[in-house]
C-alpha cells in the first residue's frame, strides 16, 4: 500500500496574488512599452489568480462545514463599495477612473486571498511569510546595489517610494520571526540585520516607529516566554551588526542618518509638512460631515492646487472623502475584524499564526495613518484577511493523506 500527500491549497494562486499586491501599481509602459500603457499587471495577475484559485477550491479534499464569522469581510466591502460610489459627487478634478480601479482590484484581491487561505490557514500562513521573507530580501539588494539612493538620499526598489520600501523591509523582519516560531529554523533570523540596515536607509520615520511600536507590543506580550539567553544573543547580535554597519557603511548612510533622523526629526521637529496636509483633510471632513467630498475628492478640492496627491492618513482621507457614513463604515469592519479574531473558539494551533498575521496588519495599519493613498493599505487588508481565516477555519490544519491501493497485476 502506498500513501500520497495531498496539499489542501496550491502553492500558485497565493503566489500570484502575493506578486499582485507587492508590485503595485505596474503598467507595461513602465517596463518601456509606451504604447501598452494602458495594459495594468494588476487586473492580468488577478484574472490568472482566480483562475488558479477557482482550480485550487474544486481540487479541495472536502471538509465538514461549519458557520463561520464572517460579518468583518461584508463590511470591508460595503465600505469599499460606498468609496467608490461616492465618485457620483466627487469634483471635477478628482480621479475617479484610477481610484475606482483601485478599489475593485482590493475588494477582489482580498476576498480572493480569503477564500484561498480559508482551504488551509497553516500551510497558507507559512507559506505567505516565506514568499514576503524572500521578496525582503530582493527588494533590500536592489536598493542596495541596483537602485541606490534617491534625490534625497533614501533607499527604495523597483521604482516604489521610500515608505512603500520601508513597508516591505518591516514586513521581512516580522516574516523572518513567523518563520522561525513556525518552523524553528534559525538561520533565517541571520537576514534581520539586513533588513534593518535597509529599512533605515528609507529614511521613513513613520515606518521605523509604526515597526518599533508593533515590535514592542510583541515584546511585551510574550515576556514571560522569553528565555535570557536567546534575549541576550539577540541583543549582543543586533549591537554587533549595528557597530559593524556604523564604522564600514558609507557616508551616504551616515549621513543620510545624521541629517534624516538626528538634524531635520530631533533638532528641527519637521514632519515633511504632514501638519498642514492633515489640517487640510480634517478642515475638507468638517465641511462635507456626513458623505465627505467624494472618491478622491482631497486631490480634486485641495492638491490639484497645492500639487498634494492624498492626506497621508488613511483616517484622514476616509473621514474628508467618505464623511462620518465612510467612517462608519470603516469602524464597524475594523471592530468586527477584531470580535473575529479574538473569539475564544479559535484552534489553539491556529492562535499563533493568528497573532503573527495580525501583527503584520497592525503594522502596516499603523504606516497608512503618516502615508501612502487608499490602495497602499492593500498589505494591510490582506494581512488582515489572513489573520481572520487563520481564527475561524474549523478543518484540521494537517495535510489530508490518500491511500491507494496497488493496481493488481
Amino acid at each position: 500500500m502506498s500513501w500520497l500527500r495531498v496539499p489542501r491549497t496550491f502553492l500558485a494562486p497565493g503566489l500570484v496574488m502575493i506578486l499582485v499586491a507587492i508590485g503595485g501599481r505596474f503598467t507595461l509602459d513602465r517596463a518601456g512599452f509606451p504604447d501598452l500603457a494602458w495594459v495594468d499587471l494588476r487586473v492580468v495577475g488577478l484574472i490568472g489568480a482566480f483562475v488558479l484559485l477557482t482550480i485550487d477550491i474544486a481540487r479541495r479534499p472536502a471538509v465538514p462545514h461549519s458557520p463561520r464569522h464572517e460579518g468583518w469581510l461584508i463590511a470591508m466591502v460595503l465600505f469599499f463599495l460606498f468609496q467608490i460610489a461616492s465618485g457620483l459627487w466627487a469634483p471635477s478634478a478628482a480621479r475617479v477612473g484610477p481610484q475606482t480601479l483601485d478599489l475593485v482590484l482590493m475588494i477582489a484581491l482580498v476576498v480572493a486571498f480569503y477564500l484561498y487561505a480559508i482551504g488551509d490557514p497553516q500551510t497558507v500562513v507559512r507559506q505567505t511569510f516565506w514568499l514576503f521573507y524572500v521578496a525582503a530580501i530582493v527588494f533590500a539588494l536592489a536598493a542596495l546595489f541596483i537602485n541606490g539612493p534617491g534625490e534625497q538620499g533614501r533607499y527604495s526598489a523597483f521604482g516604489g517610494g521610500p515608505n512603500v520600501f520601508v513597508r516591505i523591509q518591516i514586513l521581512g523582519i516580522i516574516s523572518a520571526l513567523a518563520v522561525f516560531l513556525l518552523t524553528r529554523k534559525w538561520w533565517v533570523l541571520l537576514a534581520v540585520p539586513l533588513f534593518i540596515l535597509a529599512a533605515v536607509l528609507s529614511g521613513s520615520r513613520a515606518g521605523l516607529l509604526a515597526g518599533m511600536f508593533v515590535g514592542g507590543v510583541a515584546l511585551l506580550k510574550l515576556r514571560r516566554k522569553l528565555r535570557p539567553g536567546p534575549v541576550v544573543a539577540a541583543v549582543v547580535a543586533l549591537s554587533v551588526a549595528g557597530v559593524v554597519v556604523w564604522n564600514f557603511a558609507p557616508p551616504a548612510f551616515t549621513s543620510l542618518f545624521q541629517e534624516r533622523f538626528v538634524e531635520q526629526t530631533v533638532e528641527q521637529h519637521y514632519l515633511s509638512d504632514r501638519t498642514d496636509i492633515w489640517a487640510a483633510a480634517w478642515k475638507l471632513a468638517v465641511d462635507h460631515p456626513l458623505a465627505g467630498a467624494g472618491l478622491d475628492g482631497f486631490y480634486g478640492l485641495i492638491g490639484v492646487n497645492q500639487g498634494v496627491e492624498y492626506p497621508h492618513n488613511y483616517v484622514l482621507g476616509v473621514a474628508a472623502e467618505g464623511g462620518a457614513i465612510g467612517i462608519g463604515l470603516l469602524t464597524t469592519a475594523i471592530l468586527l475584524w477584531t470580535f473575529t479574531i479574538r473569539r475564544r473558539d479559535v484552534l489553539p494551533q491556529h492562535k499563533m499564526m493568528t497573532g503573527l498575521a495580525v501583527a503584520a496588519a497592525v503594522f502596516v495599519g499603523l504606516s497608512s495613518l503618516f502615508s501612502g493613498d487608499y490602495y497602499d493599505s492593500r498589505l494591510a487588508w490582506l494581512f488582515a484577511a489572513l489573520a481572520a481565516a487563520a481564527a475561524v477555519a474549523k478543518a484540521p490544519a494537517h495535510e489530508p493523506e490518500i491511500s491507494r491501493e496497488p493496481v493488481p497485476q
